[in-house]
């Protein structure tokens, strides 16, 4: 059983803007810190950026008009707190606590995966699917479904009719839509919206790929502050994450399907 979403469902266009906000501060500086929050809908969209490095409001303006359009637009962005900020000062250190569990992906995600994607080839708009077994649940906002009907015949699409979706119709919030990024992986905090100092970034990413090379599932736990995990050093778990990141294009690119794609 297992749900996707869409890059243009409002959680992920949250998520989408986040990670645009890091890959900029990634152009600005090696090894930023910073964490943002994004709360998107109804014309208006709240940023709270944490950041070790300057952003300017127009910058973040272009971004969010070019992910979801012409918003009003709410950003503060404060320095990172000074203890938060001298735990790395004397090298790549864990920035926070967290518990995680990366597993295999499964047949069944990866058969909804593919579904998704196809439909959003299509209809770039919002969606969400879900395949539970032979069920398969397709609400695909914007679509003509006896179009949608000639492709998925034995599907389930659009139980309430025709729907328009979007941030004019539902709020989106970061990281909020973890279960269509990790499928049955755990994670204590969230993928998207921070530099790879995080553990909930790096270690999220570092679990999955683990799991997905070994076949099995993979159990950590860290604290702010550790220097090594799983036996590596920290930046190591950094490393492999940013070659991950930098691989599929970058924060942005990540948030469009998550871990799962």
């Amino acid at each position: 059983m297992f749900e996707k979403v869409n890059p243009s469902h409002p959680d992920k266009i949250a998520d989408r803007i986040a990670g645009a906000i890091v890959d900029l501060a990634y152009r600005k500086e090696r090894d930023p810190k910073i964490a943002v929050e994004i709360v998107i809908g109804h014309g208006i969209c709240h940023i709270i950026a944490e950041s070790s490095v300057y952003i300017d409001y127009d910058e973040v303006s272009e971004i969010v008009k070019r992910i979801a359009g012409r918003l009003s637009l709410d950003f503060t962005s404060v320095s990172q707190d000074r203890q938060l900020s001298d735990n790395q000062a004397s090298g790549i250190r864990c920035g926070d606590n967290g518990i995680f569990k990366g597993v295999p992906v499964t047949e069944e995600q990866k058969k909804l995966t593919a579904i998704a994607k196809d439909i959003y080839s299509k209809y770039p708009f919002d969606g969400k699917y879900i395949l539970s077994g032979r069920k398969l649940i397709i609400c695909q906002s914007n679509a003509d479904r006896e179009s949608l009907k000639e492709t998925y015949p034995s599907a389930e699409i659009n139980p309430i009719g025709y729907w328009t979706g979007g941030t004019d119709v539902d709020t989106g919030a970061v990281n909020r839509k973890l279960g269509s990024d990790m499928g049955d992986s755990v994670t204590g905090g969230g993928l998207h919206g921070k530099d790879l100092s995080k553990a909930d970034v790096s270690v999220n990413i570092y679990a999955w790929l683990k799991a997905q090379e070994t076949g099995s599932p993979v159990e950590l736990v860290c604290a702010i502050g550790d220097d090594t995990l799983d036996g590596r050093p920290y930046s190591e778990i950094v490393s492999i994450a940013k070659a991950y990141i930098d691989g599929i294009g970058g924060f942005e690119k990540f948030a469009e399907w998550g871990l799962i794609i």
